[in-house]
């Protein structure tokens, strides 16, 4: 989860991910939840099961809504925005060497988005 204030909440996992574990990672979130919050989600195909949807009500009633984004609309995705800035600018050519140097990479820059990594939205 990410903010345009550069707070961005990652939940690392080396499973293939499904419904159950987007359910996990937003039940996980909710503890932390103070003030009416919004999740955006794109249009992919987990994000809009019926599983997920059965969980709509439950987490409205936690404060969390859930917004879909109209098809293909990576420009107001946050996400979309951050993996743009992740591959063709913060990391280096030398994290593709290996699998475990790249993932090693991409977790560093997740850990210190925000400080050492910013996006201005303006």
């Amino acid at each position: 989860m990410m903010n345009r204030k550069n707070h961005l909440e990652t939940y690392v996992s080396s499973q293939s991910i499904n419904c159950d574990v987007i359910i996990a990672c937003i039940d996980a979130f909710l503890p932390k939840v103070d003030k009416p919050t919004v999740i955006v989600v794109d249009q992919y195909s987990i994000h809009t099961s019926n599983i997920i949807f059965d969980k709509i009500e439950e987490w409205n009633e936690r404060g969390i809504t859930i917004l879909k984004l109209p098809c293909y609309s990576p420009d107001l995705n946050l996400i979309e925005i951050l993996w743009r800035f992740i591959k063709y600018q913060w990391i280096e050519i030398d994290a593709y060497k290996n699998w475990q140097t790249f993932v090693t990479s991409v977790e560093n820059i997740l850990r210190e988005f925000g400080k050492n990594y910013v996006i201005n939205f303006v």
